[in-house]
């Protein structure tokens, strides 16, 4: 019986509206573009340990044989996380994404659950949580690493 394949999750790629604005938003915000060879066809960012992906949300729809229209105003489903290591962290980060035109979603609070978060949205409405989270550790690696 063939070994069954390792999973993994490396890129997620966003449907936007405006690649110039995405790509300048992503940047902004720090995340480092890698193959820029695409042009603004498709956009990729290293963010460590995954990759983000723009891509044109008509082509991304027929890509994924799935309708265009309507585009939903409405939550997905789906969020992204930027982990951090403190409350002051998050604070700033959430202030950073504002500067850069990220909209608040969410102001960064004390949850239920003993963290501390936050929800800002990027140009095209993709909600980022910005969290520090009891028994979650960002390294020093910026990496996410978590309990057994």
């Amino acid at each position: 019986m063939p070994k069954p394949p390792v999973p993994r999750l490396t890129v997620i790629t966003l449907g936007v509206a405006d690649m110039r604005r995405s790509i300048a938003f992503y940047e902004a915000l720090g995340f480092v573009r890698k193959f820029r060879a695409t042009g603004e066809a498709v956009a990729f960012f290293d963010t460590g340990a995954t990759v983000i992906g723009l891509f044109p949300w008509d082509q991304l729809a027929q890509d994924a044989t799935l309708p265009e229209h309507p585009r939903p105003r409405v939550f997905r489903g789906i969020t992204l996380a930027w982990n951090c290591r403190s409350t002051e962290e998050v604070d700033e980060v959430i202030e950073f994404a504002i500067s850069k035109g990220a909209r608040v979603l969410k102001p960064p609070h004390k949850t239920d659950y003993g963290g501390y978060s936050g929800y800002f949205a990027d140009p095209d409405g993709h909600p980022w949580e910005v969290v520090v989270a009891p028994n979650i550790e960002v390294g020093e690696d910026c990496r996410v690493h978590l309990p057994d």
